[in-house]
């Protein structure tokens, strides 16, 4: 029993679970819950590491790819997938790559995780190079299909990356950075999409909001680089580009239109009254941080 995974054991907490009341289940869930936030407290700095290590691989043109199984190669591609309308990032700038393919994300494909020839499949398409940040993503961290990703970045000199709940995680060999959350037993046993998956999502959040903000993609805590997809995401834009350019929001609106929503350069514009393309060049002269022109400019 001493070598049982730590995520597969039982919890003597909810061991009473299955003859308890709605309430009482629910209480017992929301306080192993509580405990995922202060575990992720105790990886801050392993945190850190890779939000720069990923921003840093951006700048040059990198790309960061989530690789996982099951829950874990889910959560992957919806934070990749949050990326683009978030921070209005290239769609293949962030890539979130599960095992068994699109078919996995719904359901559960037999021998996915244990396959080293999947992982070396999906590697290869990807088409990774030295300046991407390769992250797998397992509760466990003793999936063959993430162990062989992991190696094969090594192998590539690719920068690594182990999100995992295993202290023993034998992906962690593999790996530059390991975030070990170790969220311990689940409520129920084995039930990884539980705790270990809120603690993935949250590490997950981090890493690419941490980076994005390190290359520019926000002023203070706006959303500067949003997507503006929907009316709600539009008028955001507009109240962001009027509030840091000082300007009324019809004013700020009409530009942005004829912009295509195009916010930094929108509000350099107007807070300089300056044309389209010399806010651009200016941008660009600055890595697209609009914070250095206005530190440069008052």
């Amino acid at each position: 029993m001493e070598n049982i995974i730590i995520t597969e054991k039982s919890n003597p907490d909810t061991v009473n679970i299955d003859i308890s009341s709605s309430l009482e289940i629910a209480q017992m869930i929301n306080n192993e819950d509580l405990k995922v936030a202060q575990k992720i407290k105790e990886n801050l700095n392993s945190i850190a590491q890779a939000i720069d290590l990923i921003s840093k691989n951006f700048l040059k043109d990198g790309k960061l790819f989530y690789f996982g199984a099951g829950t874990s190669g889910r959560l992957g591609v919806l934070d990749a997938s949050e990326c683009p309308p978030t921070f209005n990032s290239p769609y293949n700038m962030v890539q979130g790559i599960i095992a068994g393919g699109d078919r996995a994300l719904r359901y559960a494909i037999e021998g996915a995780e244990d396959s080293t020839e999947l992982a070396k499949e999906d590697f290869t398409k990807c088409s990774i190079t030295e300046n991407d940040t390769v992250c797998s993503i397992s509760a466990s961290g003793n999936a063959n299909y993430v162990i062989e990703i992991l190696r094969l970045a090594k192998e590539n000199n690719t920068k690594t990356i182990a999100v995992t709940c295993n202290p023993k995680a034998k992906m962690s060999e593999y790996a530059d950075i390991v975030i070990c959350i170790e969220t311990g037993a689940e409520a129920i046993t084995g039930s990884t999409r539980m705790k270990a998956g809120t603690a993935q999502k949250m590490v997950l959040n981090m890493l690419t909001t941490g980076a994005m903000v390190k290359i520019g993609k926000t002023y203070k805590n706006l959303m500067i680089d949003v997507k503006p997809t929907n009316t709600k995401l539009k008028d955001r834009a507009v109240r962001i580009t009027s509030q840091i350019a000082e300007t009324d929001y019809e004013t700020a609106k009409n530009l942005l239109e004829k912009n295509n929503y195009k916010i930094k350069e929108t509000i350099l514009q107007l807070k300089y009254n300056i044309p389209f393309d010399e806010a651009q060049k200016i941008l660009n002269a600055e890595n697209g941080i609009i914070r250095r022109v206005f530190e440069k400019n008052n």
